[in-house]
């Protein structure tokens, strides 16, 4: 699925991009890329246990909020996705807010342009985070299996979409915006602007920044003309893996 969506969401950017990208492609997706594959070995071998794992074990010990309930199947994997993404979005809100989360969550932000690499680059301790938080919430609420890998694809799939440089028609984005996060939506969230980098903070469901008041429509400078990324970092030698996974033990000048 991971693969599948990366693949669509690529060949849409590429073929109807919505900004003119400021750095090389071979530069960022290689690097961003490598982060990834860093990352994923990282989890493989000190991540005893991941989401799934928790999920078979809460459900044949018969653990956790909706198992002890008795909810059907479908209602389990319907709260399930709701209330992680809600989760999802309040964790984002912490790694904005809490200066010593902030400092890894900005190798995310540090990129100076947004595509469907910008949604898999995250520093490797912010995915160790997320996983323990995410472990957590599906023990505590009893998540079905199937409840976890419906939400893990759809967080995914969700942050490739939102984070593509795709373009979309404004009445295509108006619409689907009601429900989902756009790639328009999401991308003021990338703003060099402080008020837009602390805003938007949802992956999958629009409704929370809406309900929460975080939800800023466009940014002040309009999509073509917005800079991306951060005040900090922006030298081209940033956007290697090496330099990325030191960022947040770094205070730059300037």
């Amino acid at each position: 699925m991971f693969v599948g969506v990366f693949i669509v969401c690529a060949m849409w950017e590429f073929y109807a991009p919505r900004r003119a990208l400021s750095l090389t492609r071979w530069l960022r997706w290689t690097n961003n890329l490598g982060l990834v594959g860093f990352n994923t070995l990282s989890v493989m071998l000190f991540m005893p246990l991941v989401a799934v794992d928790v999920a078979m074990l809460i459900e044949q010990s018969n653990l956790g909020l909706m198992h002890w309930l008795g909810l059907p199947l479908w209602l389990n994997i319907f709260i399930a996705v709701v209330i992680l993404d809600l989760a999802i979005y309040g964790q984002h809100v912490l790694f904005h807010f809490v200066p010593w989360l902030w400092r890894l969550h900005r190798v995310h932000h540090a990129d100076q342009d947004i595509d469907v690499t910008t949604g898999v680059r995250f520093h490797v301790l912010e995915i160790v985070l997320s996983l323990f938080y995410k472990i957590t919430l599906v023990a505590v609420l009893g998540v079905s299996v199937w409840g976890v890998i419906v939400f893990e694809i759809l967080l995914n799939a969700s942050a490739m979409f939102n984070h593509s440089n795709g373009r979309l028609s404004n009445s295509w984005d108006a619409a689907l915006r009601r429900y989902i996060v756009t790639p328009d939506m999401h991308r003021v969230h990338h703003s060099t602007r402080p008020q837009e980098t602390h805003s938007n903070f949802g992956f999958c469901l629009s409704i929370w920044d809406r309900f929460f008041h975080t939800y800023v429509a466009q940014p002040k400078c309009g999509h073509q003309d917005m800079q991306i990324g951060l005040p900090i970092f922006r030298v081209p030698r940033e956007q290697r893996v090496d330099y990325m996974l030191t960022q947040p033990f770094r205070r730059p000048k300037g």
